[in-house]
């Protein structure tokens, strides 16, 4: 056979790595971050019992891992710039595997915090080096087929997460919950390792010490407060103050950003319209997403009497709707572009929400099943899409703020999401006065649901083929009569 016929051969599994395997080696990550921030909310009774304190304490966990993000997130791009995105990656796993070792032998509240928020260092880095790394690999027309199979197990991640954490803590130990993400790290690396030819493209500008401390206390006060008004192991009044800190501190890095050559975040990467407008949309429609792994599972064990392991087997139909996604995302794109396709899956999505709202336990499950299938389907549509439109208009050498702009932003409107979930249905149970009852559930899910749906709204005024570069979206040119 001679070389010159083996070329297609060599082009087509040249491509295959570069639009599957890589961003599903990436997602290793993004999984095991997604599921992590899930996976331990059923084991705090086993986990609180074993060190000795109460659940309600263990939540001060959820908090510090929270708060470990929301600290180093910005800063993960200058890392990734100054000593190669690549090499933090693999860092950040193994960061990740050390703090997960550390919690599984957390022999107090404190060790278990503290672990947790060693834990959260390592996760602050691997989801937005490795999509930095994804957008470095890849050419902007093939984006959207590397953003599909990327956010695959982000999504999948905070959905089987409450169903392998209640496998494991009833039927091994919630040690697991934990030693499970060893292999899947080692994996992780090995892989990155082997597969990973990226270009380690570096940058050797200087660190904007004062904007990292100021963007630490502005995000780290603004999740933590939030955490503390949806979860409230502390007096209310601590989550109120610190948020007041963390908007106070915005203010500043926003002056300081101004007045700095090299800002560690930099605003003005908000002029680009597509970026600004991929930022605002998944803001708004990740409100409702962060709120339904808070919501669906403690109304389907509060208020249908089901058990963790059988309300996780229920809201695991939804991982499935993100996998058949991957199917149709491309070619959606491609067919009708992204301001319409991003328009129907935003408000549709967000109506699926809140629909849930209208749940009771004689509701059937395979129809329960079924929206929350179609709902996972347009959830991993809108950010396949939404995702890879914020880097049409993004330069290589702007890839590393973009991702930590993006990541930033995730954190927190999933933090708010929590939180507004967490304040309806404490104003809902203090209106009837009565204990957390169903319908406050149902209040909550109208709620986060129609907030989502605005999200839809965001990209109408974007033209018809905005992005087109990334999408291969072409418009039909009007015929003259």
């Amino acid at each position: 056979m001679k070389s010159g016929s083996l070329e297609p051969f060599a082009s087509f599994s040249s491509g295959f790595l570069l639009i599957r395997v890589t961003p599903l080696i990436l997602a290793v990550a993004l999984f095991m971050e997604q599921m992590d921030s899930t996976v331990i909310a059923t084991s705090l009774p086993a986990i609180a019992t074993d060190i000795g304190t109460q659940p309600v304490a263990l939540k001060l966990a959820l908090t510090s891992y929270f708060v470990a993000l929301a600290i180093f997130i910005p800063i993960s791009g200058w890392m990734a710039d100054r000593f190669g995105a690549k090499n933090i990656f693999r860092i950040a796993i193994f960061v990740f595997m050390l703090g997960s070792l550390a919690c599984s032998f957390s022999f107090s509240l404190e060790t278990f915090v503290m672990s947790r928020f060693f834990q959260g260092i390592g996760s602050s880095m691997m989801t937005p080096v490795g999509r930095l790394l994804l957008v470095r690999s890849t050419p902007r027309n093939e984006l959207v087929a590397a953003m599909a199979w990327l956010t695959v197990p982000g999504l999948i991640g905070p959905l089987t997460g409450p169903l392998i954490g209640g496998f494991l803590t009833t039927y091994l130990s919630w040690h697991w919950i934990f030693w499970i993400n060893i292999p899947i790290g080692i994996a992780g690396i090995l892989l990155a390792s082997r597969f990973l030819h990226v270009k380690d493209e570096r940058n050797a500008r200087p660190i904007d010490a004062v904007g990292f401390i100021l963007a630490s206390v502005a995000f780290s006060g603004t999740v933590f407060g939030l955490s503390v008004i949806s979860l409230p192991a502390l007096p209310l009044v601590y989550g109120y103050l610190t948020i007041a800190v963390g908007m106070v501190a915005v203010i500043f890095y926003l002056l300081h950003a101004k007045r700095t050559r090299y800002p560690l975040l930099d605003p003005r990467m908000f002029r680009g319209r597509l970026f600004r407008v991929s930022i605002i949309g998944g803001s708004i429609h990740r409100i409702g997403i962060g709120a339904v792994p808070f919501l669906l599972p403690l109304m389907l064990q509060l208020g249908f009497g089901l058990n963790p392991f059988q309300s996780g087997a229920i809201t695991f139909v939804s991982a499935i709707g993100a996998i058949l996604s991957k199917f149709l995302a491309e070619r959606a794109f491609a067919w009708l572009g992204f301001p319409h396709v991003l328009a129907f899956a935003g408000v549709v999505g967000g109506l699926l929400i809140a629909l849930q709202g209208t749940f009771t336990p004689t509701t059937s499950v395979p129809l329960i099943m079924a929206v929350l299938l179609l709902g996972g389907l347009l959830r991993s549509i809108f950010f396949t899409g939404s995702n890879a439109l914020g880097y049409a208009d993004i330069s290589d050498e702007e890839a590393s703020q973009a991702t930590a702009i993006v990541a930033v932003a995730q954190q927190l409107s999933i933090a708010f999401g929590v939180a507004v979930a967490g304040g309806v249905l404490e104003i809902s149970t203090r209106l009837h006065g009565g204990p957390l009852a169903l319908a406050d559930f149902h209040t909550a899910f109208f709620v986060v649901g129609g907030v989502s749906a605005l999200a839809g709204l965001v990209s109408l005024r974007l033209p018809a083929d905005a992005g087109s570069n990334v999408s291969g979206y072409k418009a039909i040119p009007a015929t003259k009569e």
